[in-house]
C-alpha cells in the first residue's frame, strides 16, 4: 500500500503566522500536490522541479484572479524554502 504525503509535516518547520495563514498554506499546498501528481506522476514536493510548479501556476492556475495567485507564489515560496531552494 502506498501512503499519502503528508503536506502538513512537510510544511511544519517553515509554516509561521496566524493558523488561518497556515491552514490556507497547507490547503494551497495540497492542492498543488494534487494536480501535479496527476500530471507529472511526482509524489511529493521532494520530487518537484521548477517546470511542475511553473507548469502549475500557467496551467490550473492560470485562469485565477491575480491576488489568488500571489497567495499560491507564497506557498510556492515556503515550499522552495522547505526544500532548501532559494
Amino acid at each position: 500500500m502506498k501512503s499519502e504525503f503528508d503536506m502538513v509535516l512537510f510544511l511544519s518547520p517553515v509554516l509561521k503566522g496566524a493558523h488561518a495563514t497556515r491552514q490556507r498554506h497547507i490547503r494551497q499546498a495540497e492542492n498543488m500536490q494534487r494536480a501535479i501528481r496527476q500530471r507529472w506522476k511526482c509524489p511529493s514536493p521532494w520530487a518537484w522541479k521548477e517546470k511542475h510548479v511553473r507548469w502549475y501556476f500557467d496551467g490550473p492556475l492560470g485562469q485565477f484572479a491575480p491576488t489568488t495567485r500571489y497567495y499560491y507564489s507564497l506557498t510556492a515560496a515556503l515550499i522552495r524554502l522547505r526544500r532548501g531552494c532559494r
